[in-house]
């Protein structure tokens, strides 16, 4: 039997010292593409008063200026791009649903790095070549299918490229193709599972044995749901598509205990989301990464949004990031509380009578924000049933994060769906 480290690519095989050493070449170089051919990067260098040839450690990419969704949008289209446009041989593209979108570019070799650490990310979570795969991520302008297909392909595996949609048509290629792997957002893989019992399958009985689940927050809550619905193994995948698509880490099958940075390609550092100051290893605050070996659209220092914390490797060299607790812009600051949807699927999680969909709607008493967190019920749950199952919420949100919320549950299925990211806040408050 072939030992799982033996399958390792050649970056997997890095020692720590060979790995930094690497990362201040490709790092500098990476710097030196940016100012040469991005004039943003230029412009924020002069301004900040720092060169490339200034970054001689690490330490010193402190000294450059972050990037923010803001500038990608106001760089719109191409304006961030460091290659001519007809060297670019994809493009994708944010949705744009809170103003212009984040379009981002590849060329030949960015889509070959990309299709490579999707391939080290599948393995990592357990995949071998021949495996079959089902992408149940979009397709298109999300980098999420494309990024998950090509991947597999470039493993060696079977893709069904399945995308988002038809359910129950879905429940029937798992059942007839015979998937090993299934790559999908953990809230859609939720709906898939209400499916199979939908129709009377047993999803423990499926040939599936490994779900790589990503484009979204998810607790260990959720996992255990999965897990044990499914019998599969559940790990984390985490990426963006301003920093190439999925594949920036991912969770290794035989740990499960955080998603391993691949490194050798994109360098991680995490800062207090209000001062930018770059903090310790082991404290929680905003994950910032810069792209070592990207060519048509390097980022430096970008800011995800992404709270999480930095830890030593295990499975591997690269360090890892626990499971991304929420996002800086997606906390909802209630009468001085701060409050994040992760925190509230916890408790869902946990509450009987209710099955694992929610949505927080935020509206304005008065002067005063309130929350309704509203939750499906499962479908054999009565009308007491609901009521306790509200009650029970309503108290642990109160004991455990300190506020108070009305809680409403809801008929099954009758909350939006998304077969990308789920849209877990609804903000009903007046502008201005």
């Amino acid at each position: 039997m072939v030992d799982a480290r033996d399958l390792r690519d050649e970056g997997e095989r890095l020692g720590l010292d060979e790995l930094r050493a690497l990362q201040r070449e490709r790092l500098r170089a990476s710097l030196r593409h940016a100012y040469a051919h991005v004039p943003f990067y230029r412009a924020a260098f002069d301004k900040a008063g720092v060169h490339p040839d200034d970054c001689r450690e690490l330490a010193d990419l402190a000294r450059f200026p972050f990037t923010t969704k803001a500038d990608l949008r106001e760089n719109y289209p191409y304006g961030m791009f460091a290659v001519p446009r007809e060297r670019v041989r994809r493009i994708h593209a944010s949705s744009g649903t809170t103003g212009r979108p984040t379009v981002v570019g590849y060329t030949e070799n960015d889509l070959s790095l990309w299709a490579d650490m999707v391939a080290r990310s599948i393995r990592a979570a357990g995949g071998r070549p021949g495996d079959t795969v089902h992408v149940a991520y979009g397709y298109g302008l999300f980098t999420g299918g494309l990024g998950a297909h090509y991947g597999a392909e470039r493993l060696g595996c079977t893709v069904v490229p399945a995308s988002g949609g038809m359910t129950s048509r879905q429940v029937q290629l798992i059942q007839d193709l015979k998937p090993g792997i299934i790559m999908v957002t953990p809230s859609y893989m939720l709906t898939l599972l209400d499916e199979f019992e939908r129709q009377g399958v047993d999803p423990r009985g499926t040939s599936l044995r490994v779900g790589i689940f990503g484009a979204e927050p998810w607790t260990e809550a959720m996992r255990r749901e999965i897990e044990e619905r499914f019998a599969i193994d559940a790990v984390d995948i985490y990426g963006l598509s301003e920093v190439i698509g999925p594949g920036v880490a991912q969770e290794c099958v035989e740990t499960k205990d955080g998603l391993h940075i691949w490194e050798d390609h994109f360098y991680p550092e995490i800062v207090d989301p209000l001062t930018g100051e770059v903090l310790p290893e082991g404290e929680e605050g905003e994950l910032v990464f810069t792209s070592l070996t990207k060519e048509a659209m390097p980022v430096i220092r970008y800011r995800t949004r992404d709270l999480t914390r930095l830890l030593p490797g295990t499975a591997r060299v690269f360090r890892r990031m626990r499971k991304v607790t929420g996002r800086s812009d997606d906390m909802v600051i209630l009468r001085g509380v701060n409050l994040f949807p992760t925190q509230i699927e916890e408790i869902v999680l946990r509450t009987p009578g209710v099955a694992p969909h929610f949505q927080l709607r935020l509206t304005r008493e008065g002067r005063l924000d309130a929350l309704t967190v509203r939750a499906e019920a499962r479908p054999d749950a009565t009308p007491e049933d609901r009521d306790t199952a509200a009650r029970a919420i309503a108290a642990a949100v109160k004991d455990g994060i300190g506020v108070s919320v009305a809680v409403e549950v809801v008929d099954p299925e009758s909350l939006e769906r998304s077969v990308g990211k789920i849209r877990r806040i609804v903000d009903l408050r007046p502008r201005g």
